[in-house]
């Protein structure tokens, strides 16, 4: 058999540490695509509603009555909050603080709270199922009493 010389392959060397470049590479992007997948799923839309306690019900005449409360957003994703329900009923015309309801919602960032004062015409001593309604459809309630 005959050797032709003029012929030139890579050396084993440059071959090998091509391999190694190209699977290094390769398990970078793919350790990158995973990361970005967990970051995605893993966003949590959480609120917390205030303790009885938290939550002021204000005001002596039907002009002046309101309730004041605090959400705090305890999740990983930011929070949009596009309806205020009392009772399953819409508020959102009804939200004095923060100023002008905007019809896109009001965002809420992780870690952080939003003061809420509505206007409400409340009654001592009836129950009161306060509901925030997300952008994603999540509602977030609890149930207060107006003091007597």
């Amino acid at each position: 058999m005959k050797i032709l010389k003029s012929r030139k392959a890579l050396s084993p060397v440059v071959a090998s540490i091509i391999l190694i470049a190209v699977t290094v590479a390769v398990s970078i992007a793919v350790a990158a695509w995973m990361g970005a997948l967990t970051f995605t799923f893993t966003a949590v839309e959480e609120l917390q509603m205030p303790t009885s306690a938290d939550v002021t019900f204000n005001g002596t005449t039907a002009d002046n009555k309101y309730v004041y409360l605090t959400v705090r957003n305890t999740g990983t994703s930011k929070v949009s909050i596009v309806d205020v329900r009392i009772n399953q009923q819409s508020y959102k015309s009804a939200v004095e603080i923060p100023s002008n309801f905007p019809s896109s919602g009001v965002s809420v960032d992780p870690a952080s709270s939003q003061l809420f004062k509505i206007k409400l015409n409340w009654a001592a001593g009836y129950k009161y199922r306060i509901e925030f309604v997300t952008s994603s459809n999540k509602i977030f309630y609890q149930d207060y009493y107006a003091p007597s």
